[in-house]
């Protein structure tokens, strides 16, 4: 490790007061280890809202000594670092041995209401789980993080949250020569359910029980007073994880990398490479240039999330019942759950997106007509949405000019006007689910390029108009548009 002085280590030390349940209770999960030193750390971004939150001070991080936290370089005298292990399915095939291959987790913070977070560094270098990597990253993919962390977060969806961005004065080989980064990501944890399957895989029982009372305590601790606390624990994250895939189906987000090494317990969103929003709506848009196949479409996730549960219940079963098809028959029962209950969460938020009210099935046929039509067209699924509520106060015109078959969509608005009828109060409460702004994709890109050539002033102004995706701003109708329609298809990239 880089030496550094007493005086830069004390002030270290003070920025942060570590907890280290995960490397106290979970022995078998972790090697201990240290972050490669970087040449000259600086840092490139600073979330200030979420230092707010932690209930740190946001000021004491423009300090070299914070650069050198941030990179790995110093590392406070209350942090145990650590690579966590898991294992994976990746696009289906199992890895028994994945695990942090550029990340340590540095220790847990207590946050201003009381609530235990992960401060988790990325990019840090090489570690026992690396499998020939170099542990590095660079600029792009880690400002990428912090972009799409924000954007989810401002939307009010789950998901992990950069606290830093720090450049490591050291290149990165990639397919061309690249400034290097750490990330400082914030997560309520990083237990995944590659977590349970590497447990469930080491045939460590004893293991895979203090993993289940272990997440059970930092994530659902109602779930210890159940009659059967791993099954109880099963059907939280099933509701969790329903929850989540309806808010991002609503948005028309892509996480593009559905691995169960990529599934939190918690229910957050994680890992953030080759993710993107939809611009034109295509149930089966995929942007990701590894998913040649299609696995991890837009319309695939909820499949694909039920697919991952199932993974994560083959690991509880001998927890849930000694008997093993009794094990079976509950797990399946709780797994059954997720289609109801991302069905019905899926459902409520579209029925709010259109400005309809109902339950179950109510409007169903219209609004699946609704987006068909968004799909016939081409419609941008941001836009169309956002111009609905001027629909709802009596003003159609500016939906009918996102859509090229005009008698199909006059069509489409009898039957909307039928069920909806012009109402301003409606017309509001769309606007507070219907975002103006998300994380547009040549934006995106826009943002990282000119972030790896040193200019973060795009970052910034990005994230700005992200963290209020439903306040309009007049200064900022470039935030609002999609990229230009004769765009090569857009491809993004893992960022490893």
């Amino acid at each position: 490790m880089v030496p550094h002085s007493l005086g830069v280590m004390s002030e270290a030390t003070a920025m942060f007061r570590f907890e280290n349940t995960f490397a106290r209770d979970l022995g078998g999960l972790y090697e201990s280890w240290t972050p490669s030193p970087s040449t000259k750390p600086s840092l490139l971004v600073l979330n200030e809202s979420l230092a707010d939150e932690l209930g740190l001070d946001p000021d004491s991080f423009r300090t070299a000594a914070a650069a050198d936290v941030f990179a790995g370089n110093a590392i406070p005298e209350s942090s145990v670092p650590i690579a966590q292990a898991y294992s994976g399915h990746q696009f289906g095939g199992f890895s028994p041995r994945l695990g942090d291959g550029r990340a340590l987790l540095l220790g847990e913070l207590i946050d201003s209401v009381g609530q235990r977070r992960d401060l988790h560094l990325k990019g840090s270098g090489r570690t026992p789980f690396s499998r020939g990597g170099d542990g590095k990253a660079a600029v792009g993919p880690m400002v990428r993080e912090y972009i799409i962390g924000e954007a989810l977060h401002g939307l009010g969806i789950p998901t992990t949250r950069a606290l830093a961005v720090v450049a490591t004065g050291d290149p990165v080989m990639r397919e061309s020569v690249l400034p290097g980064a750490v990330l400082a990501r914030v997560a309520s944890s990083h237990l995944r359910v590659g977590s349970f399957q590497y447990a469930s895989a080491s045939r460590d029982d004893t293991l895979l029980n203090r993993l289940v009372r272990y997440a059970i305590v930092r994530h659902y601790p109602s779930a210890a007073d159940a009659a059967n606390p791993t099954l109880a624990l099963f059907d939280h994250v099933v509701a969790a994880q329903a929850s989540l895939l309806a808010q991002w189906m609503n948005v028309g987000f892509i996480h593009g990398v559905m691995n169960t090494d990529n599934m939190t317990i918690s229910g957050e969103s994680i890992d953030f490479g080759p993710c993107a929003f939809m611009d034109r709506y295509d149930p089966a848009t995929v942007f990701s240039s590894i998913d040649s196949g299609g696995r991890y479409a837009y319309a695939n996730q909820p499949r694909i999330a039920q697919w991952n549960l199932a993974r994560l219940a083959e690991t509880l079963l001998p927890l849930i019942d000694a008997d093993a098809d009794r094990a079976v028959e509950l797990a399946t029962a709780s797994l059954n759950g997720f289609v109801t209950a991302y069905n019905e969460a899926w459902l409520s938020g579209l029925r709010d997106k259109f400005g309809l009210t109902g339950s179950g099935d109510d409007h169903h046929e219209l609004m699946r007509c609704g987006l068909e039509l968004l799909r016939l067209n081409g419609v941008d699924m941001t836009m169309f949405f956002r111009a609905l509520s001027d629909a709802m106060r009596g003003d159609p015109e500016p939906v009918r000019r996102l859509v090229l078959d005009l008698a199909a969509i006059d069509n489409w608005f009898a039957d909307w006007s039928l069920a909806a009828g012009p109402n301003n109060e409606t017309a509001e409460a769309m606007d507070r689910v219907n975002p103006i702004y998300i994380a547009r994709n040549h934006l995106v890109e826009e943002a990282l390029a000119a972030a790896t050539a040193g200019d973060l002033g795009p970052t910034h102004t990005l994230v700005a108009r992200l963290r209020t995706p439903f306040t309009e701003h007049s200064d900022s109708i470039r935030f609002a548009q999609p990229g230009a329609a004769d765009a090569p298809p857009y491809r993004t990239f893992c960022g490893t």
